[in-house]
């Protein structure tokens, strides 16, 4: 098997995911390749990969088309892993096998990140963007074609941000006119969206699941990839039946993920942990709760959002996730930092529903309501600034205020509504009075 792909990252989330899709092509006689697995930070060491030839079992399961699976395969499409801050030269020899083609990579939210201390004779340098422009200019110093490459970081535009930084690196190394052309024409910088639920090593069932896999790895049977571009014709992810969309402009699509979603986890998680709920999945088994979030999906979210077929297996979909008896994410967890997420994933559709139906909707001011009751008497994760502006003053005076970065003065009758049932102890009550 030829080596074909370079991945900067050793984490869970990629070997449930890329590594997932790269070996069912191999096994489906659809592609003939390998990933190089680089090590991109000095933290840590590669001795379990090392241990095991690069082999590990993938258990998938979950909730899929309505029936509980769980099944497990053996992922064989590592063919071995590089340590750059050990190997510097087996780093640098990628760049001389023109079978490589494409670069993955999900190095954190922070990973693509340029740092000018970084210097160009750095063995490596230490930011992720620098190690890659290295390897860039000793491939183009080899004479070879460039890579396509598929930024799996979680920030917008990610494929822009990333060739943004390897061409700060290009100028401030004074690498020459020639290298810049090359990294234009030659390479493709791919914006991504990924979404797929990977809980990583089960530490209390990993004996029981696959006994003596250090690098045994869980997620949902859930995912999603879109990519600008379409490499399908090299990579048939899409001809291997994988949930794969490869697009112009996947502005739309992260827009869906983003209302659809991360805006249900907002706007049910203190509605929900104020009604004595404590994870995703006793949501979902708890009456009033799910009757509350189907109406935020439904007849909130859905509407203004688009009532497209695409949409609304999305939104089906969601449920289903949440409903995946394998994994306990906690509510506590999705309330991190609520006061920036709600702007972002929650006010956005409140106000779209305005804008089409003259009234915001009662699901926003009810999850809004129950925010600042937390915020006021919990312990709530976030800004101590934004902590303090909201126990510090009235629910009115918020609501008239620019912690949300919008004007929302218009719901505030409707959230005083709801912080009053649910002040008195009626969170339930507030839910219900929402759908209404």
């Amino acid at each position: 098997m030829k080596e074909t792909i370079i991945q900067f990252g050793e984490g869970n989330f990629l070997r449930a995911f890329a590594e997932d899709f790269i070996e069912e092509l191999n096994r489906k006689g659809l592609y003939d390749g390998g990933v190089v697995v680089v090590k991109p930070t000095p933290r840590g060491n590669l001795d379990k990969f090392a241990a095991q030839d690069c082999r590990y079992h993938l258990v998938i399961r979950g909730m899929e088309n309505g029936e509980r699976v769980s099944r497990m395969k053996e992922i064989t499409c590592i063919r071995r892993a590089v340590n750059p801050y050990e190997d510097w030269e087996s780093f640098l020899a990628l760049a001389h096998n023109p079978d490589f083609r494409f670069i993955i990579s999900n190095t954190t939210e922070a990973g693509i990140a340029y740092d000018e201390a970084c210097r160009f004779e750095d063995k490596p340098a230490l930011s992720f963007p620098g190690k890659l422009t290295q390897l860039l200019y000793e491939r183009f110093a080899a004479g070879l074609r460039g890579f396509v490459l598929l930024p799996c970081e979680l920030i917008d535009g990610n494929g822009d941000a990333l060739k943004r930084c390897v061409l700060q690196y290009a100028a401030q190394w004074a690498l020459g006119d020639a290298f810049v052309r090359w990294i234009e024409r030659e390479n493709t910088f791919c914006n991504t969206l990924v979404d797929r639920i990977v809980t990583g090593f089960p530490k209390e069932e990993a004996d029981a699941v696959c006994a003596g896999d250090a690098l045994l790895d869980t997620a949902e049977p859930y995912h999603l990839w879109a990519i600008e571009g379409d490499f399908e014709n090299e990579l048939p992810l899409r001809r291997a039946g994988f949930n794969v969309i490869w697009t112009d402009d996947i502005r739309p699509l992260k827009k869906r993920k983003v209302r659809l979603l991360n805006g249900a986890h907002t706007t049910m998680v203190f509605p929900a942990l104020l009604a004595g709920a404590e994870t995703v999945g006793e949501c979902l088994q708890d009456e009033d709760i799910r009757a509350f979030l189907e109406h935020y999906l439904y007849h909130c979210a859905l509407p203004v959002l688009g009532e497209t077929a695409e949409n609304r297996a999305f939104a089906d979909a969601v449920l289903e996730r949440f409903a995946n008896p394998f994994i306990r994410h906690r509510l506590t967890a999705i309330a991190l930092n609520s006061v920036s997420k709600f702007a972002v994933r929650v006010l956005p559709t409140a106000m779209d529903y305005k804008e089409m139906y003259g009234v915001y909707p009662r699901a926003a001011a009810v999850s809004l309501a129950a925010l600042l009751y937390y915020y006021k008497t919990g312990s709530p994760n976030d800004t101590e600034e934004a902590v303090a502006f909201i126990r510090n003053n009235s629910v009115e005076a918020v609501m008239h205020s620019d912690l949300f970065g919008a004007d929302i003065s218009g719901m505030a009758d409707d959230v005083l509504t709801a912080y009053e049932m649910t002040e008195s102890g009626n969170s339930r009550e507030a839910m219900q009075w929402a759908i209404m």
